[in-house]
């Protein structure tokens, strides 16, 4: 090659890199640093200008808060589903406008957050036709709601496709029928979506851990794992999943028009009265079949009729009467208030529990466990109800030794409640243990501490004959609940 012409094919290759340079980003030049590992040459201002998006002022978010600035070059990092890329990390390949479960409609591509729309497509999702072949009456019929509304009166019909309003262009109206406006989640006072503590999804707002609210403006005053402890139903589900735990109480979702107490209740939900009716109609009164009571969502036939909503009549020659005083027994209560009497014959709950029996379901052999369900502490058998204790043990629950191998101030400091009172003035200590009063039956506790006449009734029963009364609480049997233990929640009966 002549030197003339070489001469030339250098200033064509310095011109040509020189505009490809030029070219590039300032974020992406290659010469800020001298080599790896030196010092940057520009100062961290200068660095930081680099990193942000144009027009922000001084200290916005760097690389659009989606990487990190290495001396005016921002590297972008992942920290959602998807790839950040651009000059300043602005490009997410998950962020572009979905239609119907699709994105861009399915008629286009996502570049950079913007969907780019095949030929014949338009619209922020590409979800508008250039031509349409539809009538107009077949259009507004495409584009109307589950009201027969057109796209709910918040935007208008294209081609069977809603468009809907957004003067503002923040896109708070959308939806495939513009059935969701999260201008609803906006707070009054801040002007915030959520108060800046959750996120809205059409309209409603969901709250971050420890807030609650219409627009997460309240803030819970207990942790968010006692708030799920406290809303916890016994089947161990949130709110037996017919409601929304808010701060430990459970919000049910109220199918009653009238916005009163509504079909389902419960601290935690767990009631729902339409299980009471062969035909759900929420105008009307009839449960049970109107042969029977409704008790949080269970039937509790009347005599004469069986089924799970009262509806198959039963022939008893028997008299209502006759039937109940055959199933009473020696006690106060039909089957002792352990069953269900129907023409004269008890059924003991829970269904198939051999520890319940009897002819009137007298015997109860669950009262032999004491609270950690040992059988007569491990040192008797059980006989009706009633511990029969090994030699040498005594007690209710054969939890006392008849030889004590401790000094008396060692066995009397055991039975020492918090004031110094020896078994709280209700009883004598016996080997560090206090053997409550027996003539005050409802006396009970480690240190004779507990009234049991605090427990709740039912029937006149406390804890309804379904459960162990635990220092003025009910602790029920598995398949019963509610505070006397009242409510069956187990199988359905036979």
């Amino acid at each position: 090659m002549c030197p003339a012409a070489f001469s030339n094919f250098l200033l064509l290759a310095c011109s040509l890199l020189f505009a490809g340079l030029s070219a590039v980003p300032q974020s992406f030049s290659p010469s800020l640093r001298s080599g790896t590992g030196a010092a940057c040459r520009l100062t961290r201002a200068e660095s930081e200008r680099r990193c942000r998006a144009p027009g922000q002022p001084p200290g916005g978010a760097l690389c659009h808060g989606r990487g990190r600035c290495d001396c005016g070059v921002c590297i972008c990092h992942v920290t959602e589903p998807g790839v950040y890329f651009g000059p300043l990390c602005e490009c997410h390949d998950w962020v572009c406008e979905t239609y119907d479960g699709s994105t861009c409609a399915g008629h286009g591509k996502c570049d950079c957050g913007k969907c780019k729309c095949q030929e014949g497509w338009f619209g922020s999702a590409c979800q508008y036709p250039t031509h349409c072949d539809l009538t107009k009456k077949k259009s507004n019929q495409m584009c109307k709601n589950s009201q027969d509304v057109i796209c709910s009166n918040a935007g208008t019909c294209h081609c069977g496709r809603c468009k809907c309003d957004n003067p503002d262009g923040n896109g708070l109206v959308y939806g495939k029928f513009c059935e969701c406006d999260d201008r609803e989640c906006i707070d009054d006072e801040t002007e915030e979506i959520c108060g800046g503590h959750g996120k809205c999804y059409c309209g409603n707002c969901y709250c971050g851990a420890g807030w609650h609210g219409d627009k997460c403006e309240l803030q819970c005053d207990i942790s968010p794992w006692e708030s799920k402890r406290r809303c916890t139903s016994p089947d161990g589900k949130i709110c037996s999943n017919r409601g929304t735990c808010v701060c430990g109480e459970c919000s049910c979702h109220d199918v009653d028009p009238t916005g009163d107490w509504g079909d389902i209740h419960g601290d935690t939900c767990e009631c729902d009265e339409r299980d009471c009716r062969a035909v759900y109609d929420r105008y009307s009164d009839d449960f049970c079949s109107g042969h029977g009571q409704c008790n949080c969502g269970r039937c509790d036939c009347k005599v004469g009729w069986h089924g799970r909503k009262c509806e198959h009549p039963r022939s008893c020659p028997l008299s209502a009467e006759e039937s109940i005083r055959k199933c009473q027994g020696s006690s106060a209560l039909p089957c002792s208030g352990r069953g269900k009497c129907e023409c004269g014959k008890c059924t003991c709950y829970p269904p198939g529990d051999r520890r319940v029996y009897g002819k009137t379901c007298e015997c109860d052999d669950r009262r032999c466990e004491g609270l950690d369900r040992v059988v007569c502490g491990g040192h008797g058998s059980c006989s009706c109800g009633r511990c029969v204790c090994e030699r040498g043990w005594f007690g209710t629950l054969c939890q006392h030794p008849r030889q004590c191998n401790m000094t008396e101030e060692q066995s009397k400091s055991l039975c020492e409640s918090a004031d110094g009172i020896l078994c709280s003035g209700k009883g004598s200590c016996h080997c560090g243990k206090c053997i409550c009063s027996a003539d005050e039956w409802y006396i009970s506790g480690e240190l004779c501490d507990c009234d049991d006449r605090d427990c709740d009734k039912h029937d006149g029963l406390i804890c309804t004959g379904n459960g162990i009364c635990n220092c003025g609480n009910c602790e029920c049997w598995a398949g019963w609940n509610g505070n006397a233990c009242e409510i069956w929640l187990g199988p359905e009966h036979p």
